[in-house]
């Protein structure tokens, strides 16, 4: 039995559907957000963990400021711009700033005026960079303010 043109023809088609499929899936599973993130306010940074801080801080102390820059973006979906100041600020050993109006108040405080302002995926999203609690601690803990 010998395969002639149309039975390679509707193998390559075939073959070239589940290849096109398998890079979509893999895009989809690395997708980064293109643009600003959805629950991101002006003047609000995104969740930034103890962890991160303490990574960025290192690779500053080793010199490596390109690298902490990418690697907040990476984590925060942060433009260039944006990164670069949180990953300086970090580097010199500085906290990062808070939004006006929101320096006195306590974590606690800002979750309630979230919360009332209807942006409760905001408000877990605050408690989990602030606190470095989970997906699920920080939606139990906004939930019971």
């Amino acid at each position: 039995m010998t395969i002639g043109l149309p039975e390679i023809l509707i193998l390559s088609a075939v073959a070239l559907v589940f290849l096109v499929a398998i890079v979509l899936i893999a895009a989809r599973a690395g997708a980064r957000p293109a643009g600003p993130l959805a629950w991101r306010s002006p003047g609000l940074l995104p969740p930034i963990s103890a962890e991160l801080q303490l990574r960025v801080r290192e690779l500053y102390a080793e010199g490596r400021k390109i690298e902490a820059i990418k690697l907040v973006r990476e984590q925060t979906g942060l433009g260039l711009k944006e990164a670069k100041a949180v990953a300086d600020t970090l580097g010199s050993g500085n906290p990062l700033p808070m939004p006006a109006g929101h320096g006195q108040s306590d974590l606690a405080s800002r979750v309630r005026e979230l919360k009332a302002a209807g942006r409760t995926e905001q408000a877990v999203y605050l408690v989990r960079g602030e606190t470095g609690m989970g997906q699920t601690e920080a939606e139990t803990f906004v939930d019971t303010l």
